[in-house]
C-alpha cells in the first residue's frame, strides 16, 4: 500500500471535517443532506455532491474512511490525480442522479455519505487490477471479477426489496460511473481485464432492462418474481398519494418563491383540490 496521493488525502480530511460538524449541527447536516425534495422542487443541486461528503455518525464515516483508504491510493497512482477527482466525483454525482431517478415519487427521502463514489474506486481498482483479491484479510478474500459480480447483484436486490437503511441504488450508481470512467480513460482494460469488466457490467444491464420491463418492481419488490407486473390497489393508492405531495411541494415552493399570482388558473385549481 502507497501513500494518499494528494487528491485522495484532501479528500479524505474535508469528508471527516464536514461531517464532524455535521455531527454537531443538525441545521448544517440538513442544509447539505441529499433530500429529494430539495433536489427537484427548490433546485438546490449543490446536495448531490455535498451529501458525500455527510455521513450519519462516526461507525458509518470510519467504515467508509477505512474502504477509502484501501483503494484510494492506488487507483491515483494508476491514473493520475486530474482522473483520479474525476473518477470519485463523477462516481459520486452518478450515484446520487440515481438515487434521484428511483426516489424522485419519494419528496422526502434522504440520504448521506461517500459510498458512491467509494463504490466507483472499487470498480474502478477491479478493472485496473485483474489480479486483485477483495474482502476482510484473515477471514475471506475473493476475485475482483466475483466480488464485483456479487456486489451488484446485491445492490439490485437491495434496491427492489428496500433491504436495510443503505443506499443500494448510490453504491451501483457509483461503482457503474467509477468503472465506466475508467475505461474510457484506458479502454485497453476492456481486452486485459474482460472478464471483471463483463462480472460486472452484463448483471447491471439485465438489471437495468428488467426494470424497464417491469417498472412496478420498485413498489412490489417483486423483480425477480413471477408475479404479474401490475400494481396493487394499495401500491395504486401510496403512488398518488406520493405524487400528489410531490406536486404540492412543487406548487407552495412556487408561491414561496414568486408570489401566489404567480401561478395559472389550473394550478390554482389544482392548489385548492390538494389542499382539501
Amino acid at each position: 500500500m502507497t501513500e494518499f496521493g494528494i487528491v485522495g488525502l484532501a479528500i479524505l480530511v474535508v469528508t471527516s471535517l464536514v461531517s464532524y460538524q455535521g455531527f454537531r449541527k443538525a441545521e448544517y447536516f440538513d442544509q447539505y443532506a441529499f433530500r429529494i425534495k430539495d433536489i427537484l422542487y427548490r433546485r438546490q443541486y449543490y446536495r448531490l455532491l455535498t451529501s458525500g461528503l455527510l455521513h450519519t455518525g462516526w461507525p458509518h464515516l470510519l467504515l467508509n474512511m477505512l474502504t477509502f483508504y484501501w483503494f484510494s491510493s492506488a487507483v491515483e497512482d494508476m491514473v493520475g490525480y486530474r482522473n483520479y477527482a474525476l473518477i470519485y466525483f463523477g462516481s459520486l454525482l452518478g450515484g446520487s442522479l440515481l438515487s434521484l431517478l428511483l426516489h424522485r415519487r419519494d419528496s422526502e427521502y434522504t440520504a448521506v455519505g461517500a459510498s458512491g463514489a467509494i463504490s466507483g474506486l472499487v470498480f474502478a481498482a477491479i478493472a485496473l487490477f485483474p489480479e486483485m483479491k477483495v474482502g476482510f484479510p484473515g477471514v475471506l478474500m475473493v476475485p475482483g471479477w466475483l466480488y464485483g459480480l456479487l456486489y451488484v447483484v446485491f445492490c439490485a436486490y437491495g434496491i427492489t426489496a428496500r433491504l436495510g437503511n443503505i443506499g443500494h441504488d448510490a453504491h451501483l450508481g457509483g461503482g457503474l460511473v467509477g468503472l465506466l470512467t475508467v475505461l474510457l480513460l484506458r479502454p485497453e482494460l476492456l481486452h486485459t481485464n474482460a472478464l471483471a469488466v463483463g462480472a460486472i457490467l452484463l448483471p447491471a444491464l439485465a438489471f437495468f432492462v428488467l426494470l424497464l420491463k417491469k417498472p412496478g418492481a420498485l413498489l412490489t419488490g417483486a423483480l425477480f418474481k413471477s408475479a404479474p407486473d401490475y400494481q396493487t390497489v394499495d401500491d395504486r393508492y401510496h403512488t398518488g398519494q406520493r405524487n400528489e405531495e410531490a406536486e404540492l411541494d412543487e406548487l407552495l415552493d412556487k408561491i414561496s418563491r414568486q408570489g401566489i399570482d404567480s401561478l395559472s388558473a389550473r394550478q390554482k385549481r389544482q392548489l385548492e383540490k390538494l389542499s382539501r
